[in-house]
C-alpha cells in the first residue's frame, strides 16, 4: 500500500498552487470547478514521486485552531534530495518571507528546514 494523495483546504488557492509549482517544481491538472457544490474548486499537485497533493478551497472555509500543536496533521515533509537543497530552498523560503526554522541537524538525524506555505502550513524540507 502507498499513498494516493493528501489534501489541503486553503482559502488562497491560486497562491498555494503557485507555491507549489515554485518550491518544489509541482505539475497541475486544470482547475476542477464542482458543478454540484458551489464554490468548491481544486488542483491536483503532482510531485516528481510520491502522492499528489489535492489543494481545496470553498467560500464557507472555516479557520484553523490559532495554536501550533493541536490535533490533526502536524505537518508534512518533503524529501527535496541532499544537504545543499534543503540550504537552497531554506534560503529562497527566508528571501520570501516563508522559513519558520533555518536548516539545521535534529537530534533524531535529520536535515531539515521548515517552510511555511501561503495558508501557514508547516512543510519540512528534508535531505534524502
Amino acid at each position: 500500500m502507498n499513498i494516493a494523495h493528501v489534501a489541503l483546504w486553503t482559502r488562497h488557492l491560486d497562491a498555494q498552487r503557485a507555491f507549489w509549482r515554485d518550491f518544489f517544481s509541482a505539475t497541475s491538472n486544470e482547475k476542477y470547478v464542482s458543478q454540484n457544490r458551489a464554490g468548491f474548486a481544486s488542483y491536483f499537485m503532482s510531485l516528481h514521486n510520491g502522492p499528489t497533493i489535492e489543494l481545496m478551497t470553498v467560500p464557507e472555509l472555516a479557520d484553523a485552531p490559532n495554536a501550533a500543536e493541536c490535533v490533526g496533521w502536524a505537518h508534512i515533509a518533503i524529501n527535496v534530495g541532499d544537504v545543499g537543497a534543503v540550504d537552497q530552498m531554506a534560503e529562497k523560503a527566508r528571501q520570501q518571507g516563508r522559513l519558520a526554522s533555518a536548516a539545521r541537524w535534529t537530534g533524531d538525524g535529520f536535515y531539515e528546514a521548515v517552510i511555511l506555505d501561503p495558508d501557514n502550513n508547516r512543510i519540512e524540507l528534508v535531505a534524502g
